[in-house]
């Protein structure tokens, strides 16, 4: 008799707690009971199952749970001790799937957990006027976590699709004394156009351990260029690329293209591994690989971006189309971009580094090398997150590079690396050599610069130049070494500057020093403020020389 009196007495506490049984709770603790699950089931995933429902399941959940916390404090360590292998395993094309399909699996799992709390809440016996709230708070907790996971599943997806349309699936590439060299070209490929002529080259060179980078531009009428001695085009041209006036660096990507493509079987784009051959022996180093920019897109991946901050010493023209084609002449400005600093759009931006009115390319060259500096240094990594997809399908729309998809991950950390650090720029022309130098260049003498200008970047005071040179030009606007130059904007202002010096040399730069900042020109000389009425009032008048004066220092610019 009194045994069975006492199971009862032993299961009622059992029976009546109220987390795994609320039947018998009253409407506020039902209440906090539900909050309480849906809580734990956001920040312990499996634990309101354990407490409340299938513990088989919980524990399933929970050592899942526990994995993936493992999994985090894993990557956490890599990003501390080897940054290199976490961004690799994150852009790797194999590694990313995988990581995309355990997010897709995890989001849906965690999913299920909620659906399975909401079974356990059990909504008919909440108060009518609770129940929407805690479903919607439900909703809330499921699209925080479950949809968080889902949307990092596509924006890896996004990224790995732009990085397999982008890049090549090559072997790796190591470094060549101690540096990897990319050649960045901005092509104007057109509908009625075979071949993409490069607008601009520059190569940007980064030692492998510090990071520290320069860009090497080479203007795009540069004559006799010199191919490597590893390149199938050195048996059409074994002097260089002397076929005539016409025979531009710029010119050898069509030329391959249209002519020569049967020299490079299996590349994909034979026009820009010969320009890069060609730029490798010009400049006598190894470059290992190329980017190249359709200049028609560029302004996408800017506005992408949310624009740029530069400083700029000059007005830039936003051109009128030609009217005159012997001359060259163009029509009214459809706008102008002030001197001073300026937040540039991807619209402004592509003008802002394709003009070349009123200046010679030199003046353009300077400001190319500006915005690509101020792209490397205000990639901000917040903004990339928030405008990931516009920034990744603006680059499949407008990036073409043969590095090796495998490789990118050690290449992102290279950059990372680099953002801070001050830039060494050198220019195949003014201001670190006679503007004339492109037509005649002394190929001994840009190998000898290109070495100081690596040197410079060493710690070791062996490493100062033996000879007096030009400057290496940091991005702040300082020089670095031998004398200074002034700007190709100067430069076209004051005519030729080899025959106003007369007998000097290639090599030698004029002795007008360059400034660490410079004062953007905003007035005439007379003190009149510069405006877009002042000078489309010129023009009207055609008085060009008068824009080319007030513009000529138009080629002065850092990042703001």
């Amino acid at each position: 008799m009194s045994t069975r009196n006492l199971a009862p007495q032993d299961s009622r506490p059992v029976m009546t707690d109220p987390v795994r049984y609320p039947a018998s709770a009253t409407a506020p603790v039902r209440t906090k009971r539900a909050f309480v699950l849906i809580l734990l089931t956001l920040f312990v995933p499996g634990s309101a199952q354990i407490v409340s429902g299938d513990r088989k399941l919980g524990r399933i959940a929970l050592r899942v749970t526990l994995g993936c916390w493992i999994l985090v404090v894993a990557a956490l360590l890599l990003a501390v001790l080897n940054r290199t292998v976490l961004l690799s395993l994150v852009t790797h094309p194999i590694s990313s799937l995988v990581l995309i399909v355990l997010l897709v699996a995890l989001a849906i799992g965690w999913a299920a957990l909620f659906v399975n709390t909401l079974r356990l809440i059990r909504p008919v016996m909440l108060a009518p006027g609770m129940r929407p709230i805690v479903i919607v708070a439900l909703v809330i907790a499921m699209v925080l976590s479950s949809g968080s996971l889902g949307y990092a599943a596509y924006l890896i997806n996004v990224g790995r699709n732009a990085i397999g349309s982008i890049f090549g699936s090559g072997p790796a590439i190591d470094p060549v004394d101690g540096r990897y060299n990319f050649l960045l070209m901005g092509g104007d490929a057109g509908d009625d156009r075979t071949g993409r002529r490069p607008d601009s080259l520059s190569v940007i060179s980064v030692d492998a351990n510090t990071g520290k980078s320069a860009i090497i531009s080479i203007p795009r009428n540069l004559q006799n260029a010199q191919f490597s001695e590893d390149s199938p085009m050195r048996k059409v041209y074994p002097d260089g690329y002397d076929c005539g006036n016409d025979c531009l660096i710029n010119a050898i990507n069509t030329d391959v293209t249209n002519n020569h493509k049967d020299l490079y079987p299996g590349v994909e784009d034979p026009g820009a591994q010969a320009t890069l051959e060609a730029v490798s022996g010009t400049l006598g180093i190894k470059v290992q690989a190329y980017i190249l920019v359709d200049m028609d897109g560029f302004a996408k991946l800017i506005d992408a971006m949310g624009g740029i901050r530069i400083k700029g010493g000059g007005w830039v023209p936003i051109s009128g189309p030609v009217i005159d084609e012997a001359t060259g002449i163009h029509g009214m400005p459809d706008g102008w971009i002030p001197a001073g600093e300026q937040n540039l759009n991807g619209f402004h931006a592509l003008w802002y580094a394709r003009s070349r009115e009123f200046v010679d390319d030199y003046a353009r060259i300077q400001r190319q090398q500006c915005v690509q500096q101020a792209m490397l240094q205000q990639l901000d990594p917040a903004k990339l997150l928030t405008k990931f997809e516009d920034i990744a399908n603006a680059g499949t729309k407008i990036v073409e590079s043969n590095i090796s998809s495998a490789q990118l991950g050690s290449f992102v950390d290279l950059a990372i690396k680099s953002k801070g650090q001050p830039v060494s720029r050198l220019t195949i022309g003014p201001p670190d050599f006679d503007a004339s130098f492109s037509t005649v260049p002394d190929f001994d003498v840009i190998h000898q610069r290109v070495q100081e200008l690596f040197k410079s970047q060493s710690p070791s005071p062996k490493a100062a130049p033996a000879v007096p040179s030009s400057p290496v030009v940091t991005d702040d606007g300082g020089t670095t070494g031998g004398n200074a130059g002034v700007s190709g904007a100067q430069l076209s202002a004051s005519g030729n500057v080899a025959a106003a010096n007369g007998s000097r040399t290639p090599l030698e730069a004029t002795p007008t020093p360059t400034p660490s900042d410079f004062t953007p020109v905003t007035t005439t000389p007379d003190g009149r403020p510069i405006t877009v009425e002042l000078l489309n009032g010129y023009k009207a008048a055609g008085n060009e020389q008068a824009i080319r004066d007030l513009v000529a220092t138009n080629g002065q610019c850092r990042p703001a």
